[in-house]
């Protein structure tokens, strides 16, 4: 490239960035002059405004499904009691024998505490097979066997390890029948219902209206924190709906804002709670409880409760 074709293209670009700049500049005076700039956003139409959705005069509801999972195992049925206690007993019985010359020394506190414990699987095996251990009233001897073997340690002289004591799985709440109490029925799981001011129709899962600007989640998480409290760390499952039920308002029903709405239909998003507890604000909620899914059925009505009950659990 020769001199004279360097000089004209650096003069081209010269003048060109000259002129971008001085366009720039008339647009800052022009905006100072008082003239409206131009903006992308000019051509945006303004928000609608917020209104509740409704879909073939049924207005849309979201409700959550707010539990809170079992703590603690649940409780066996008697037939998987008797079940892995038989399978325990026949273990026990065909095993290899155990090679106690072998591994214990003739006369020591570990030969004695082997001794002890064998005797007592004898007496457990053998009682199975005495009519099937007489429906297993002898179930309690494998724990009484284990508590002498820890009395006898002690008393040979070994060290005294503190006693392990397994927490009652009945708590006082659960004798004092606290529904408010997240602490009770610790093997179940519990569902928040909530209490409006009115005669009928009181309990149900917290709900609300869902309007054009928020999702099914969102509606639902908004509802849970007007009607009870801020005070809850809340996870949701999932952004899809576990299940819907929809019903037709009573005929001496009338809405104010429509008139003609024909019901509601209710989308139940499930929910789990960590931490916290429930605190209602007294005017759309009045009362709330902390129920089983057989416990609920003596609050809601029957027709809430045939809609919902696929949604429980069962521990």
């Amino acid at each position: 490239m020769n001199a004279s074709r360097i000089t004209c293209l650096i003069s081209s670009i010269n003048k060109t960035n000259f002129i971008k700049h001085v366009k720039f500049n008339e647009l800052f005076i022009n905006i100072g002059k008082g003239r409206k700039p131009y903006s992308i956003y000019s051509s945006l139409k303004p928000e609608p405004e917020i209104r509740e959705m409704v879909a073939k005069k049924y207005r849309i509801v979201s409700s959550i499904v707010l539990t809170r999972p079992p703590q603690i195992l649940r409780d066996l049925h008697p037939f998987e009691k008797e079940y892995y206690l038989y399978q325990q007993k026949l273990e026990q019985i065909h095993s290899p024998p155990f090679p106690q010359d072998f591994y214990f020394k003739k006369g020591s506190i570990a030969e004695k505490r082997w001794n002890k414990r064998k005797e007592q699987d004898k007496k457990n095996a053998l009682s199975v097979f005495s009519e099937f251990n007489d429906n297993l009233k002898d179930k309690s001897d494998i724990v009484e066997g284990e508590e002498d073997i820890n009395n006898d340690n002690k008393s040979l002289g070994d060290v005294e390890e503190e006693e392990i004591k397994i927490a009652s799985r009945i708590t006082q709440d659960d004798l004092n029948n606290n529904l408010k109490s997240l602490n009770r029925a610790l093997h179940r799981t519990l569902y928040l219902i909530v209490k409006k001011p009115r005669d009928e129709h009181a309990w149900q899962f917290p709900q609300g209206g869902v309007n054009n600007r928020e999702s099914l989640i969102q509606a639902a998480a908004r509802e849970l924190e007007e009607e009870c409290g801020n005070k809850m760390d809340v996870w949701f499952v999932g952004r899809r709906p576990i299940g819907c039920y929809k019903y037709t308002y009573p005929k001496n029903f009338v809405r104010e804002d429509d008139k003609d709405i024909k019901g509601s239909m209710v989308f139940f998003m499930k929910a789990h709670i960590f931490a916290g507890q429930v605190h209602v604000d007294q005017k759309e909620i009045v009362d709330f409880a902390w129920v089983t899914k057989q416990e609920m059925k003596d609050f809601v009505t029957s027709n809430y409760y045939s809609a919902v009950l696929d949604m429980l659990s069962e521990f």
